[in-house]
């Protein structure tokens, strides 16, 4: 130790000192990653932190049910039923819940139904937030934040960046789940200054906002789990380039024939409307 410590010209003292404000928090860390993989894989959606204690200690993690139950408890895992993403949803609080508008919606264009979402991310010592706003008909991400905390402020962010590049066309409907980030007063009040009507995944359905959780599936797999982020400004540019330069500009999307958001949204604004009873169809050039 102390040839290396030579080698690398710091002192004992400080590497010691290193180690013993980083590595507990790194430990910690990957304990939190591993119980949340246990917890929302398939089959485990109703493992208490007993049965996720014992199956960590078959799989050699030196830990007492209670470190566990804390941790679970920190992360919103407790009790989890089916659902998917569950780590960044409370949906026990007091604010109204809206009916869902989304499932009796026929989207024809864009800017007809926006769908809200938020994720969370593994930094080394740390988790942090993403929220995102995609339109529905298109798929494109036009509104998103990074964040270390899950207040308000987080999905707020992501839909001023939406309006911000949108504006608020008549009749749009803004869906997303029951989590108190948008039923809270700030997210509800500026929905409803832009005249924004308000829909609401049912509760305990994980199938009712499945295009914003389909744009998380590729987040994770494509960009997150390729990365090993260390800080939130490392993840804000890495997954933000993801975003906007490769998933939004680059990725082609099979219910889009194939084509970029951005691109199908150019070829949409071009391409003649062919009316039908009922519905709108879009005659694309392949030029």
């Amino acid at each position: 130790m102390a040839a290396g410590c030579a080698l690398a010209e710091v002192s004992r003292a400080g590497f010691y000192r290193h180690w013993g404000e980083h590595e507990p928090l790194q430990a910690e860390m990957e304990l939190r990653h591993r119980i949340q993989q246990i917890a929302l894989e398939e089959g485990n959606r109703k493992y208490g932190y007993r049965r996720v204690s014992r199956q960590l200690r078959r799989e050699g993690w030196k830990v007492n049910h209670k470190r566990v139950l804390r941790l679970m408890r920190e992360d919103n895992l407790l009790c989890v039923r089916q659902r998917k993403f569950v780590l960044t949803t409370d949906s026990n609080h007091f604010w109204p819940v809206y009916p869902n508008l989304a499932a009796r919606l026929i989207v024809e264009t864009i800017n007809q139904l926006w769908v809200a979402d938020i994720t969370y991310i593994r930094l080394l010592e740390q988790f942090v937030y993403l929220a995102v706003i995609l339109d529905a008909f298109s798929r494109k991400v036009i509104g998103w934040e990074l964040d270390d905390t899950l207040e308000a402020r987080l999905a707020v962010g992501a839909l001023e960046r939406a309006l911000a590049e949108r504006g608020a066309p008549l009749g749009l409907v803004h869906h997303s789940d029951r989590g108190v980030q948008y039923c809270c007063r700030d997210y509800v009040g500026l929905l409803e200054s832009h005249g924004i009507l308000i829909s609401m995944s049912r509760k305990g359905n994980p199938y009712d906002n499945a295009q914003a959780e389909s744009f998380i599936k590729t987040l994770k797999n494509e960009e997150v789990h390729l990365r090993d982020y260390r800080t939130l400004q490392e993840a804000r540019e890495s997954s933000g380039h993801f975003i906007e330069q490769v998933y939004n500009e680059k990725r082609l999307h099979s219910a889009l024939d194939y084509r970029p958001p951005a691109e199908f949204e150019a070829a949409l604004a071009k391409a003649p409307a062919v009316l039908q009873p009922g519905k709108i169809r879009y005659e694309f050039s392949e030029a």
